[in-house]
């Protein structure tokens, strides 16, 4: 009997029926004057007239018209590279330890954002809201008796003067609270290894060892951590060696994508549980099952405004425009496309994550990750979201029976009379005839995608595809980073970044059959 198991399940159902239900508005505005307060001495709180801002009627109206919206650039340049060199109270009081290294994709300089202690603290207690709801999801007492294994960057943290950096994912779990250490899979000592590959060779030597009930880690990265130890221990799947596998939490990118080839190392589908943890705090989690949805965390030290995703609040680089709308909690709309702008106790102030989002249920808080700002495929007005992408994906994989596990697009222009056409590179290990899929594809975008379909009888001559092997869009991202870490493809390539993925693409090895290419016009 799963006494241990009993006892957690228990604790868990019980603090989940006894914790108090808030108003999400009021939370959030709590927590805006509690943001404000804490930071009201600091340089930027200074600046800004945090205390003024707090004597207002509306605190959240006032602060809206006194703090510019800042993108990463632009509170690095003017507040947060004084913190690398040793200032104190700059955007927060004191300093941070740790510096979160993210790059949101491939082929960017990486950025520098501050984790503080009250960050790690609200990160580890929106972990324990989402283990309390787990209660939702009708698991098994034995199941809180299992290992959980934990795939992200290493942990092995790099030192930079009085910090330490490494990306979130390592930061996290080399702070995961002691009495959850039994729990974590691979450990600390597997957990350090910088070297992708040898960690994930040191996973598969000792998976016989471990009872993994749970996985947790970006998509792409845990299925070839599975391929791994799976091809080791000669397996047909990933249950002949860890029989209690049973819940897959996963976050960064969208999982739609993967699910097909990810259900072909399993021998049955597991329990998926999305998560929105990024460099800048733990956002949302998926709270409860039957819903694709996670739940936005109101109540812990992160403050929430929402810029519509519209070309009038919109610069021609992706940035919000100075004197773009922002609206609060209280005024957002149902499936409507946000900007998502945090405040944080970790010194951000109306802060541009980078990610757009819609609202699927306003009661429950819950949203969806409909892209990102700058991988929006708007050149000739067709304006598709990676939302959309991902959704023509999973046609593809339906209607021709496959998976499709990565992909990127971009506009660029035909060569013999210099129009524009969609170009896309579809990362397949099945048999795929590119001109029948390109054929498909544009099909699929003209039903779900209105503006995506005038385009098509206007500007936007053609579509054509490319299919190569998923091998190649893994070697791409080894180049332009290491493996395993928070690593997300971008879906959209400008011009120049495209051109040199597809001299990638080409010099790759790839067969003939593999590497050919097709294209439907109009």
């Amino acid at each position: 009997m799963a006494i241990l198991g009993n006892i957690i399940k228990t604790a868990i159902e019980l603090k989940d029926k006894l914790t108090p239900d808030q108003s999400p508005i009021e939370a959030q505005q709590q927590i805006l004057k509690e943001l404000l307060k804490k930071a009201e001495h600091t340089d930027f709180g200074k600046q800004y007239q945090f205390d003024r801002i707090l004597e207002a009627q509306e605190v959240a109206t006032a602060y809206a018209a006194s703090v510019p919206i800042h993108d990463y650039e632009k509170i690095f340049q003017e507040w947060w590279h004084r913190l690398l060199e040793g200032e104190k109270d700059v955007t927060w009081p004191g300093v941070p330890q740790y510096f979160a290294l993210s790059s949101g994709t491939t082929g960017n300089s990486s950025k520098r954002i501050p984790v503080t202690d009250e960050m790690l603290n609200a990160i580890r207690t929106t972990g324990v809201q989402q283990v309390t709801a787990l209660a939702n999801f009708d698991l098994p007492a034995t199941f809180f008796e299992k290992e959980i294994m934990m795939l992200g960057s290493s942990t092995d943290l790099k030192e930079r003067g009085n910090f330490l950096e490494g990306e979130i994912s390592g930061i996290s779990a080399s702070n995961i609270p002691f009495w959850f250490k039994g729990y974590y899979k691979p450990g600390d000592d597997i957990a350090k290894i910088e070297d992708w590959d040898e960690r994930v060779l040191k996973i598969a030597e000792r998976a016989g060892e471990w009872d993994i009930g749970a996985l947790s880690g970006i998509p792409s990265w845990i299925e070839l951590m599975l391929k791994k130890v799976i091809e080791y221990h000669q397996l047909d799947n990933i249950h002949e060696i860890w029989p209690n596998l049973s819940v897959y939490t996963t976050g960064g990118v969208a999982f739609e994508p993967y699910r097909k080839s990810f259900e072909k190392l399993l021998a049955h589908p597991l329990i998926y549980i999305d998560t929105y943890l990024a460099s800048e705090g733990f956002l949302a989690f998926q709270s409860r099952p039957d819903t694709q949805s996670m739940k936005l965390v109101v109540n812990n030290g992160i403050y929430f405004e929402f810029v519509p995703f519209e070309d009038k609040n919109m610069t021609d680089d992706g940035k919000v425009h100075p004197e773009a709308e922002v609206l609060t909690l209280a005024d957002v709309e149902e499936e409507r496309d946000y900007v998502l702008v945090i405040s944080t106790v970790a010194g951000a102030w109306r802060y541009t994550i980078g990610d757009t989002i819609k609202f699927t249920d306003k009661q429950r808080c819950e949203i969806q990750i409909t892209g990102r700002t700058k991988h929006f495929l708007n050149v000739v007005g067709s304006q598709l979201s990676v939302h959309k992408m991902n959704a023509a994906m999973q046609a593809l994989e339906e209607h021709f029976e496959v998976s499709i596990q990565e992909f990127t697009v971009a506009a660029v222009r035909r060569k013999e009379d210099n129009e524009y056409i969609h170009k896309w590179y579809l990362g397949s290990d099945d048999t795929l005839d590119p001109i029948e899929t390109a054929n498909v594809l544009d099909k699929v975008l003209r039903e779900m995608n209105k503006n995506y379909h005038v385009a098509r009888t206007k500007a936007l001559k053609d579509v054509v595809v490319e299919i190569v092997p998923t091998e190649v869009f893994y070697r791409w991202n080894e180049v332009n980073k290491k493996k395993g870490g928070q690593v997300k493809m971008p879906r959209v390539m400008k011009e120049e970044e495209f051109t040199d993925w597809e001299t990638f693409a080409k010099e790759a090895q790839v067969s003939p059959s593999k590497a050919s290419g097709g294209s439907f016009s109009q």
